[in-house]
C-alpha cells in the first residue's frame, strides 16, 4: 500500500476540489485518471483514500454539502445583514469559489448512480434547522408573514432543486444552477406580481 505523501485530510480535500473541477469539465464521464492528473497525485494514492470512482463521487457530494453548511453558518453570523437578507442568502447560498459548479450535470445521476442520487436527496431534505429558525425569527420581528407555512416553503425549495437535478430543463434553457436557484428564492420571497411601489 502506498504511503500518503501528506496529511490525509489535506490530500483528501485537494482530491475533492480536483474532482469538482473535472466534474464541471466532463460531467459524469470523468475518470479516476482525470482526477489524478488534475491534483497531481498517482492513481495508487487515490485508491488508498477512495475505493473507486463511485466512492469518490459519493464523498464529493458530502464535501460540497458540508461546504454549503459552512457558508450558511457564515451568513447567520454576519451582523451586517438584516433577517430578510439572511433568509434570502441562506436559501440559495453557495460557498465562495463554488458559484460555477455545474449542478445542471447532476440531472442524469438518478439512473447512473442511484446511491449517490439518494445521498443528494437526503442532504437536500435534512439540515434545515438553522433556516427554519431564521424564518421563525423573521415572523417574530414582523418581517415575515405570521401565517407562513414553513413546511410548504421547505417543500417548494426542495422540489425545485430536485427538479433541476432530475430533468434537463436548465441545460435546455441554458440557465445556470446558480441563476435558477436565485430566481426560485426571489419568487418565493418577493412573489411574481408587480406591486404598486415597484411601478
Amino acid at each position: 500500500m502506498p504511503k500518503l505523501p501528506k496529511d490525509s485530510t489535506v490530500l483528501k480535500n485537494e482530491i475533492m476540489e480536483a474532482c469538482i473541477t473535472v466534474f464541471n469539465e466532463k460531467g459524469l464521464k470523468f475518470t479516476m485518471d482525470d482526477v489524478a492528473k488534475a491534483c497531481h497525485v498517482s492513481k495508487k494514492t487515490m485508491y488508498v483514500i477512495f475505493a473507486d470512482k463511485e466512492d469518490m463521487f459519493y464523498k464529493m457530494v458530502d464535501f460540497i454539502f458540508d461546504k454549503i453548511k459552512t457558508a450558511e453558518a457564515d451568513v447567520l453570523k454576519d451582523k451586517t445583514l438584516s433577517t430578510v437578507d439572511k433568509i434570502k442568502k441562506i436559501l440559495c447560498v453557495l460557498p465562495e469559489g463554488y458559484q460555477n459548479i455545474d449542478f445542471t450535470r447532476l440531472y442524469s445521476l438518478k439512473d447512473k448512480y442511484p446511491l449517490i442520487y439518494a445521498q443528494v436527496e437526503e442532504r437536500l431534505e435534512t439540515g434545515w434547522e438553522s433556516t427554519i429558525a431564521l424564518i421563525e425569527q423573521g415572523v417574530k420581528e414582523g418581517v415575515v408573514r405570521q401565517d407562513i407555512k414553513i413546511p410548504i416553503v421547505k417543500m417548494m425549495l426542495e422540489a425545485s432543486i430536485e427538479q433541476f437535478f432530475q430533468r434537463d430543463v436548465l441545460v435546455r434553457n441554458r440557465i445556470s444552477y446558480n441563476d435558477a436557484i436565485s430566481e426560485v428564492v426571489r419568487i418565493l420571497t418577493d412573489g411574481v406580481l408587480i406591486r404598486e411601489k415597484d411601478k
